[in-house]
């Protein structure tokens, strides 16, 4: 089942990529107390996720703070060595890389997907949520292959 807005984050661990190395970090730890913009992309280095995706978060990460959220935060299912190396190359001090390695937060979301047929193994779907102190707000979630509803900039609309 695919979470819902108003649903609670699922209790999963995830890997914080950080400057001194992996850190682990539990899903309800990392989301307690706070307002965060998450979202996920497929893959990091990918296409999209590195021309559109990342690159609208990090151009709006002031307004997005200005709008009330506290963190801003991106997952995949990549290992924390390869989401920090891709946090530091696209300039996203401002965001929060957190690594999927193992696909559970995407399937305990319901939003994982199967790229086997690209040779990428099982992802996550392109989305982003608003999480208010572990509890969905907003869930944009992308039809395959498209990139709108889950932008910096549409989230910025929402908020």
């Amino acid at each position: 089942m695919t979470i819902s807005v108003g649903d609670k984050l699922p209790e999963v661990k995830l890997v914080k990529a950080t400057a001194e190395g992996p850190e682990q970090v539990e899903a309800k730890d990392f989301f307690a107390g706070k307002r965060v913009a998450l979202f996920a992309v497929p893959g990091a280095y990918t296409p999209t996720c590195s021309a559109k995706h990342m690159p609208g978060y990090v151009e709006k990460a002031a307004e997005l703070k200005a709008a009330g959220v506290d963190e801003i935060a991106c997952t995949s299912v990549n290992d924390a060595f390869v989401m920090g190396a891709w946090g530091k190359d696209a300039g996203s001090a401002d965001v929060t890389m957190l690594a999927d390695g193992n696909a559970e937060f995407a399937k305990a979301l319901g939003l994982d997907a199967d790229f086997q047929g690209f040779g990428m193994g099982h992802r996550s779907q392109r989305y982003s949520m608003v999480v208010n102190d572990g509890v969905v707000e907003q869930l944009n979630v992308e039809a395959p292959g498209d990139f709108s509803v889950s932008s910096a900039e549409h989230m910025l609309e929402q908020l």
